[in-house]
């Protein structure tokens, strides 16, 4: 979050384009206008705040749904003339109560959307969320289950050599991943971590 009003290219209007994008799942969320004041509100608070320009004023997104915008990371483009703003979503983004304001984005699915789950579960605990309780119980307990689950799916991998249903595969196999992201959660890390360390691996 080194960007400062400074650095900024503003239009001739004294404004910025900002897109927001979710800081879990990567989805973009909306895309508002920010003038000098509203970012380094944006900045120095940590909730984001855009500039309206039908109402000509600030406003602090969510300020009176509730659906707010914590601040993440902000950085500028090539350009410095548009704003992506990372932020974590307090409900819905969009006016009409979709997740987002572009209805056209599909909402994030897999590996994605069982980590903004996980992550906030972890976060946020629920009494009788297993998952909770599974990231209270430690290392140790999410450790244990990472090993069960592995030894799950070589067993369901086995008897799928010698001609067991391939299903129990998939479905141990989704467990494993289920676990391990767990195991993440608990640790403190994040999906991120994984995908960057993946990328690396990747390169040639």
């Amino acid at each position: 979050m080194a960007v400062e009003p400074q650095d900024v290219t503003w239009d001739d209007r004294g404004l910025i384009p900002a897109i927001v994008q979710d800081a879990t799942t990567r989805m973009v969320l909306m895309l508002g206008y920010m003038n000098e004041e509203s970012l380094r509100l944006t900045i120095d608070t940590g909730d984001v705040h855009f500039w309206s320009r039908s109402r000509q004023e600030i406003w602090r997104k969510g300020a009176t749904s509730g659906n707010t915008l914590s601040l993440d990371a902000i950085t500028l483009d090539c350009d410095n003339d548009t704003i992506l703003v990372e932020a974590v979503p307090a409900g819905p983004t969009c006016h009409t109560g979709d997740t987002s304001c572009f209805n056209s984005v599909a909402e994030p699915g897999g590996i994605a959307a069982l980590w903004a789950t996980i992550a906030e579960r972890a976060a946020n605990p629920i009494e009788g969320s297993y998952t909770a309780e599974l990231i209270a119980g430690g290392t140790d307990a999410t450790s244990r289950k990472v090993v069960e689950e592995a030894g799950e799916v070589l067993i369901a991998a086995k008897n799928h050599q010698f001609g067991g249903d391939p299903q129990r595969v998939i479905e141990e196999s989704a467990d494993l991943l289920y676990h391990l992201l767990v195991l993440l959660a608990e640790q403190g890390l994040d999906l991120s971590d994984v995908e960057q360390e993946l990328d690396l691996r990747r390169r040639p």
